[in-house]
């Protein structure tokens, strides 16, 4: 169904506001997938924070003109789907890890600012640990210290009280 003009209007103004506050955008064809497994993909996308939409490539690339993800206009064309997010790393992997599930679901490209990444450059940054990822990992190392400290601590107060009886 065709969009008048204020439909068109919004729908750019909604996805200039999503890529303003984005850390990544990644393209996917999703052409022969099954309105079962694109629900499924959108619920995932939820979950992980992602705005997932299919949406006209003309539109976003009104809204992607002059932004950091200017890069990807030559990119969008067919069916795509859009997935973008203010983490760096989810869309990638929600639209990667579908995408392993489902061999007609192709990622196309992404981009970070002022980057652009092929198809090999999404899968290799799904890979990446995402920002909760390295902030636990990051609370783990700084949990794990003290500890070792106190350990070695105890085990020199130990070793001189043997020393000393």
């Amino acid at each position: 169904m065709s969009l008048n003009l204020t439909e068109k209007k919004e729908v750019v103004a909604e996805v200039i506001a999503q890529v303003a506050n984005a850390q990544s955008i990644v393209l996917a064809e999703y052409r022969g997938i099954g309105v079962a497994n694109m629900t499924k993909l959108r619920a995932d996308a939820r979950d992980a924070g992602v705005y997932l939409r299919v949406l006209k490539n003309t539109l976003v690339r009104r809204a992607v003109e002059g932004s950091p993800f200017a890069a990807l206009a030559d990119d969008m064309v067919g069916p795509l789907v859009y997935g973008i997010s203010t983490d760096a790393v989810a869309a990638a992997k929600v639209m990667n890890n579908f995408a392993k599930s489902n061999d007609q679901f192709k990622l196309v490209a992404g981009a970070m600012p002022n980057e652009r990444l092929d198809a090999a450059g999404v899968q290799a940054l799904a890979s990446t640990l995402s920002r909760e990822e390295l902030l636990s990992k990051l609370a783990g190392m700084l949990n794990e210290i003290p500890t070792k400290f106190a350990r070695a601590v105890a085990a020199v107060r130990d070793d001189k009280e043997k020393q000393a009886a």
